[in-house]
């Protein structure tokens, strides 16, 4: 074994290596059926019978992804880590999404040919890594043991367009990192050491269509079509998407996220259709973010177990299905049998005097702000691509501004535990009838700090919710899931905003096309809590333990 894989296993509590001799092979070329070659790395260890594990990714083959391969492999599986078309030496053009099923399928008969495969493989990687999971996962048949699904989903469109806005940041940060791995390592260097000055300006232009080039230099082809397809009706996403199978995948499957992932909310719906059909995946869910340091060595142990069990047929100890952190003072990690848990389902009303209380609204007048789009109100943490800037952080930067409305209780008298999905329901009447109603539940603490748990964002055009005889229109928001405790005095925070810039698109209010919009409508809006309007919050309330299981 290798000195430094020894101090990584020791370091991050791996399971002991069973092999230290791993002979690698770099830059083999696995022929596809339309004959471009796809470079590949094998990670054989020197135990015979040994099962594979495949990863196929987008962000190269060095760094720390060598490291995985030679990790895992020393711990009795041959690792089989393939760049993706376009990628890393591997010919042909990137298109996200596009040659993933083939691609792999026919890396998979590749796999069958070579004299070290058993019959039996597994699948590991998070984000992108997962995506190809999901795209080769209904037709790889018996032969497929196990997957590892880290921070990713089978419904690749859902979280592009998450509240059928645009997950700006999200994407156009994507777009320039792909990109940057094909300019000099010291060129990328200084542009970090600049913080990323030209990907500020791009997450600011308008329009949309020309903010590619402004963050990379070049016109990103990808970038172009998601503006462009963007409706929920688009074909172009048929061939795209890999969750209309999901039901037919008989791999086992183990899950593993954060609270405040990027792809959160579509991976847990895979992991209920997954149940609903007989399945019996596992679900981790820890206090992370799309790329947290956390994140990753919990996926590296998780990930060995499952394959283990599942993939070698080792004999583990039993585990619960689901094991989730619960954020907040006095929270920790919890094991449940399923996902949700039991709750009681608890409405929080939206009240005068920027109050959330228990108490049902009868008569009382809305609250108005004013939505700019040329100045957006900022989004703040929470769900983003870039680990440095996600997460949980104080709010109150975005709550002081004028277009920002929050309602909050009075100090909790004994702690609130909420674990589960999370909504709210907003009802306002607004000047235009193109709007984003931006919802996030924060919790405030004895010093007065709020911050962020979970959000969500619904985009309003005509017809989609339908308007009351007063004009005012019902906008149900979903946020994020969440597992969290409020501890005993602090207080529950609403805020509701129009946008959350740059995590989403801005709307401009006018009803022009997502990538070609330059025209900016402000407006007032009125936030309606009365008898006939009762804006508020459904939280699912579970018992909150005086300890926490850890």
């Amino acid at each position: 074994m290798r000195p430094v894989t020894r101090l990584v296993a020791a370091a991050l509590r791996l399971p002991a290596a069973r092999t230290g001799r791993v002979a690698v092979t770099r830059n083999l070329p696995v022929r596809v059926r339309d004959g471009t070659c796809l470079r590949t790395d094998h990670y054989a260890p020197d135990l015979a019978g040994a099962p594979c594990v495949l990863i196929r990714t987008p962000y190269g083959r060095g760094g720390p992804v060598r490291l995985l391969g030679r990790l895992i492999a020393e711990r009795g599986f041959h690792v089989v880590i393939q760049s993706c078309r376009g990628t890393d030496g591997s010919g042909g053009e990137f298109a996200p999404l596009v040659h993933e099923r083939d691609d792999g399928l026919d890396t998979l008969d590749w796999l069958r040919r070579q004299p070290w495969w058993t019959g039996a493989f597994g699948m590991f990687g998070a984000s992108y890594q997962g995506f190809v999971q999901w795209a080769v996962a209904a037709e790889a048949g018996d032969e497929l043991r196990a997957m590892v699904a880290v921070v990713t989903a089978s419904a690749t469109r859902d979280s592009t367009y998450a509240g059928e806005s645009f997950t700006l940041d999200t994407v156009l940060t994507w777009a320039e990192l792909l990109e940057a791995q094909t300019v000099p390592w010291l060129a990328r260097q200084w542009e970090l050491k600049r913080g990323q000055p030209r990907l500020a300006r791009a997450l600011s232009h308008l329009p949309l269509a020309e903010a590619d080039r402004v963050a990379t230099g070049v016109t990103v082809p990808f970038f172009q079509e998601w503006l462009r397809h963007h409706t929920p009706d688009a074909d172009y996403w048929r061939t795209r998407v890999f969750g209309d199978r999901i039901t037919d995948v008989r791999a086992p499957v183990t899950m593993v996220s954060g609270w405040q992932d990027i792809f959160l909310p579509a991976q847990l719906d895979d992991w209920a259709r997954l149940r609903a059909a007989g399945a019996r995946p596992r679900l981790t869910v820890g206090p992370w973010t799309h790329g947290s340091p956390g994140l990753l060595v919990a996926a590296l142990r998780e990930g060995l177990d499952w394959l283990d069990t599942h993939l070698a047929g080792r004999a583990r100890p039993e585990r619960a299905p689901v094991r989730v952190h619960v954020g907040g003072d006095g929270g920790g990690w919890r094991d449940l049998p399923d996902w949700p848990p039991p709750a009681t389902p608890t409405r929080w009303h939206l009240r005068s005097g920027g109050r959330l209380d228990r108490t049902p609204p009868d008569a009382e007048a809305p609250d108005r702000i004013w939505y700019d789009p040329a100045d957006p109100t900022p989004s703040l943490g929470g769900p983003l691509l870039v680990a440095q800037r996600a997460g949980a952080v104080d709010n109150r930067p975005v709550e002081s501004r004028p277009d920002v409305l929050t309602y909050t209780t009075e100090p909790l008298p004994a702690a609130v535990e909420v674990v589960g999905p999370v909504h709210a329901e907003i009802h306002l009447r607004s000047e235009l009838s193109y709007l984003d109603v931006f919802v996030r539940l924060c919790d405030v603490d004895r010093r007065g700090r709020s911050w962020n748990v979970c959000d969500g964002l619904a985009r309003v055009e005509p017809g989609r919710f339908p308007r009351d005889a007063s004009g005012a229109v019902r906008v149900p928001v979903t946020l994020w899931p969440t597992a969290h405790r409020f501890a005993s005095g602090h207080r529950l925070r609403l805020q509701v905003s129009g946008g959350a810039h740059p995590r989403y698109a801005r709307n401009p209010g006018t009803g022009e096309p997502l990538g070609t919009a330059v025209t900016l409508r402000a407006g007032w809006r009125d936030v309606l809590h009365d008898g006939e309007h009762p804006s508020g919050l459904d939280l699912p309330l579970t018992p909150a333990p005086s300890t926490a299981a850890r």
